[in-house]
């Protein structure tokens, strides 16, 4: 089995890519998730243009975080949907021009109780939908994330297993153990319900009162049922997506214990 541990740079936000990835390669990283997000991105497809020759050079492998902020494939706004489908269409672009292998999808989010989660649902299905059939000629694969928490989220746990499972073949699972933790989602049993078509797993901690980002073990999130789970899982890539302003020696002294807990082989070829 091999596996690949990610740093995302969400902890070094609103700097430059390049700055971001090189402190994170001095932390040992061998594979970064890039969250397109902050002032950093404001001119996104300028900042694209502008790194793809020093990402392609800089001796690691990479998935794209498509921005977060403000983006949502369900607004009862068409022309905020077709807005967000956009920025997505262009990660996924990015994406293939830095040779990385996934680009995490937020489904979508539902903020009004006025709101119909069913159309939201049907909305959400179909843009996910359209961004496969552009992924997957590029061999690129889309991670659905579970996001939401606090009534936003569109999917119960069960929901959430069956709207991927609906999906065409270039969406995988992408479990974020934060927020399923606040929306007291069963961690382990979801990894075990997904497994044959788990693609990574965002993995941070928090209180259970906030999205807090917090490294793993500093919440109260249980870990050793998920470490047992994830031993059993299938080829995936983890990823550490730990808040601004994380120390960054926490990346590698977290990645020395994941190797530890679950005895994994780590991919570090490009």
């Amino acid at each position: 089995m091999e596996w690949t541990i990610s740093y995302s740079d969400l902890l070094l936000l609103g700097k430059p890519v390049e700055e971001n990835v090189e402190a994170l390669i001095r932390e040992g990283a061998k594979h970064i998730e890039l969250l397109l997000d902050g002032g950093a991105w404001n001119d996104i497809e300028g900042t694209m243009d502008r790194a793809v020759p020093y990402l392609l050079h800089a001796g690691v492998s990479y998935s794209v975080h498509p921005p977060a902020w403000d983006t949502n494939l369900t607004s009862e706004n068409k022309a905020i949907r077709e807005a967000s489908f956009d920025e997505y269409r262009k990660s996924v672009l990015f994406a293939h021009r830095i040779g990385a292998k996934h680009v995490v999808i937020h489904p979508g989010f539902c903020f009004s109780p006025a709101f119909s989660k069913q159309n939201a649902i049907a909305h959400a299905e179909e843009a996910v939908n359209r961004l496969c059939r552009i992924a997957s000629p590029l061999g690129i694969q889309l991670a659905i994330e579970n996001v939401g928490y606090h009534g936003h989220s569109l999917f119960t746990e069960d929901e959430y297993v069956q709207f991927v499972q609906r999906l065409e073949s270039a969406a995988v699972y992408l479990v974020d153990t934060g927020h399923a933790h606040l929306n007291g989602w069963n961690i382990p049993a979801l990894l075990q319900k997904v497994a044959p078509r788990l693609g990574s797993v965002h993995l941070h901690d928090n209180s259970g009162v906030s999205d807090e980002h917090l490294p793993i073990g500093e919440g109260s999130i249980e870990w050793e049922p998920i470490y047992e789970e994830l031993r059993s899982a299938r080829d995936c890539q983890l990823i550490l997506e730990y808040a601004p302003g994380t120390e960054l020696s926490r990346l590698r002294s977290d990645t020395a214990l994941l190797l530890e807990r679950l005895d994994i082989t780590i991919e570090n070829k490009r």
